[in-house]
């Protein structure tokens, strides 16, 4: 394996910040355990978790607005240790937005260029102001009041206060939290269309996995104050590492069982018991007789009145439908598995024919379909 140049990811893209061995305590309370991570310059990424997971500490310590307990932050290979927040490239957009509610728009946009020292033209500040505006879409709304923004826009206007600074990286603390479902979906992809405009890097803090999933080109997954696992959107969904990778990123059905057969081509048999075994990937060695967790997603099984070739079939017992307009949502039970999801597309809706409420009806997992976990 080739081992990338200092400073360089794989994909030849350099590292803008770095996180190395870096932990923060607050008094007995370890929030963030020797983190190590690097950042790609002009990337998307976001780090994931649960509350009090760290995400929040690992934004702050790289804000500077937290100190490490120990180990070092790095920004553009300079040791962050010691520089205030003012000093640091970054710029941060909050929860709660933090802007003025007694300045207008372009006063709230433009603060930041006058604590600059020596003091800026302004002209150039004025300038700067209206081309920031113009990005984050809202050219012409300098002379409003914040009060008289609608959330969105006070969000646009955070953003271009942020961005107005040219700052090397972006730094989000769940910026879209307080936004109703529909503006939020619209703000992400105005917030991803910024970040591709820009070039810059961004990095966003989420509890919202949809969020993370859609918008970022890498995930860092945190729990108990460590990164879990870091990759790709579709690297996580499709392997993750684990049983808390697999529960938080989508739906899992997790079920445990015992490998009974290797089947090449990295799959295994897996025993799940009551005489089922289902054929799964194998992501790491593993032997015959070791005990697994297995999972699938519950929109890879399928509902059938039989069985099918090149799938295994397990009968189970409908419990509850959910239609949620791009598929419905079905749970079953099995009596050795116990509650078992299957998610059925709506163009897919005829196999649920006969699936009503108490009926006994085929789960069909094809072949190859899931895979075993590693352990947390």
């Amino acid at each position: 394996m080739t081992v990338p140049e200092e400073g360089q990811q794989s994909d030849g893209r350099p590292v803008i910040a770095e996180f190395v061995g870096t932990t923060k305590r607050f008094g007995e309370v370890l929030a963030a355990d020797r983190l190590d991570l690097r950042i790609r310059r002009g990337e998307f990424l976001s780090f994931l978790g649960p509350s009090g997971c760290g995400k929040t500490t690992a934004l702050r310590m790289l804000a500077g607005l937290e100190a490490p307990s120990e180990g070092r932050i790095l920004i553009d290979g300079q040791d962050m240790g010691g520089a205030p927040a003012h000093a640091r490239p970054v710029n941060m957009v909050f929860q709660q937005y933090a802007l003025f509610p007694h300045m207008t728009v372009a006063e709230n946009v433009g603060y930041g260029l006058r604590q600059r020292r020596p003091r800026m033209e302004r002209a150039e500040i004025a300038r700067r102001v209206e081309r920031a505006l113009e990005t984050v879409r809202l050219s012409g709304f300098g002379p409003r009041r914040i009060w008289q923004m609608s959330g969105g826009q006070q969000q646009r206007v955070a953003l271009a206060r942020a961005i107005v600074n040219e700052p090397k990286m972006l730094l989000l603390d769940e910026p879209m939290a307080a936004l109703d479902a529909k503006l939020r979906g619209e703000m992400q992809m105005e917030l991803l269309s910024l970040q591709r405009s820009l070039g810059i890097t961004f990095v966003l803090v989420t509890h919202d996995q949809q969020e993370a999933l859609s918008m970022s080109d890498r995930i860092v997954i945190m729990g108990q104050g460590r990164i879990v696992q870091t990759g790709t959107p579709r690297d996580l969904y499709d392997r993750p590492a684990n049983r808390y990778v697999a529960g938080f990123v989508g739906q899992a059905n997790i079920h445990e069982g015992r490998v009974e057969a290797l089947a090449g081509d990295g799959l295994a048999r897996v025993a799940l018991g009551g005489g089922l075994s289902v054929t799964v990937a194998a992501p790491f060695a593993v032997t015959v007789g070791m005990a697994v967790e297995v999972a699938v997603r519950p929109e890879a099984l399928r509902l059938s009145s039989g069985a099918a070739d090149g799938a295994d079939a397990m009968v189970a017992e409908v419990l509850h439908k959910t239609f949620l307009g791009e598929h419905i949502e079905c749970l079953l039970r099995h009596e050795v598995l116990g509650q078992v999801q299957v998610n059925v597309p709506r163009q897919a809706e005829r196999s649920l024919q006969g699936a009503d409420v108490g009926a006994r009806v085929h789960v069909l997992w094809d072949h190859g379909c899931g895979l075993i976990l590693g352990r947390d």
